[in-house]
């Protein structure tokens, strides 16, 4: 059973598609996954929709939402702003626990590629995230930057754009950024994205992207469950994201590098993919209920 839902977030509407499994019973409370789309994207399409359906199909309660900004939400369109997309998951959160058949003590965030990295972020500053999983994050914006512009030519691209943003945010005007300059998707991997995903963005987006580091606060998620998952040759977000993400954080952690798939992973229907991901689900965040008289 799916149900349109909205729920507020610093004074805004957040649109969101509320997953109940049909077996539910009265009065059983049930684990849940709040899903994070990607860079821009939304809950409508595109790798939300499918890990929303493949947890729904699971048996979680799952929530998944429009970040400010995106969608249906309310919000300056296309202002995607790190922090600002914790804030919302963190009032995703806060909607779950008033509901009288979600368990509050085990709602887990997953998120995909910038979700990944929000994902990480929030699970690592909010003890009420019971469990999280990254697929394809990161975790150094710096560093993810300078991976995906990797030419010299890419690269000095980029930063002319990082210099020319900066000096006229300091006047006072924000310049418009198309969607590719920021994070490069090959030609034959864009049709994975949403159907409405925005395709260009204030500058600020760029600057709070490359200034998030979820690398430098990951370690507070132990001792609860972190699952990384991430293609062993990712196209557009660098593998060594996750590896540095592993490095720096606590247990247990579990990292899985998967072969013959690319970025947008979940979207290409691997078994193995998904056997991973689920008995991950069964060792560190079953499908545990509680039934109260």
């Amino acid at each position: 059973m799916k149900l349109d839902i909205s729920f507020p977030s610093d004074g805004l509407s957040l649109a969101a598609h509320l997953h109940i499994p049909e077996d539910i019973q009265p009065q059983e409370k049930r684990a849940a996954v709040v899903v994070l789309h990607g860079f821009g994207s939304n809950k409508n399409g595109g790798i939300s929709k499918i890990a929303a359906e493949l947890f729904a199909r699971l048996g979680y309660t799952t929530l998944a939402f429009d970040m400010r900004g995106c969608g249906d939400s309310e919000g300056e369109r296309g202002r995607v702003i790190c922090l600002e997309q914790v804030r919302d998951t963190q009032h995703a959160v806060d909607y779950l626990r008033t509901r009288d058949d979600i368990d509050p003590d085990r709602i887990a965030v997953m998120g995909f590629s910038f979700g990944a990295a929000v994902s990480v972020y929030t699970a690592s500053v909010d003890p009420r995230v019971a469990a999280c999983i990254s697929v394809g994050g990161w975790g150094d914006g710096e560093k993810k930057f300078r991976l995906q512009h990797a030419s010299d030519a890419a690269w000095k691209k980029f930063s002319d754009m990082l210099s020319e943003g900066r000096r006229e945010l300091a006047k006072g005007h924000s310049i418009r950024v198309p969607r590719f300059d920021i994070v490069p998707v090959r030609d034959g991997m864009r049709t994975n994205l949403s159907g409405g995903s925005i395709m260009d963005f204030p500058f600020e987006v760029v600057d709070s992207m490359y200034n998030f580091r979820a690398i430098d606060v990951v370690h507070h998620i132990a001792p609860r469950p972190l699952l990384l998952l991430h293609p062993a040759n990712d196209t557009v977000t660098p593998t060594q994201q996750s590896l540095d993400l592993f490095q720096h954080a606590g247990q247990p952690t579990e990292l899985h590098l998967m072969a013959e798939v690319d970025h947008f992973m979940l979207g290409e229907h691997n078994p193995v993919v998904h056997a991973v991901l689920t008995s991950w689900l069964n060792k560190y965040f079953p499908l545990k209920t509680l039934v109260h008289a």
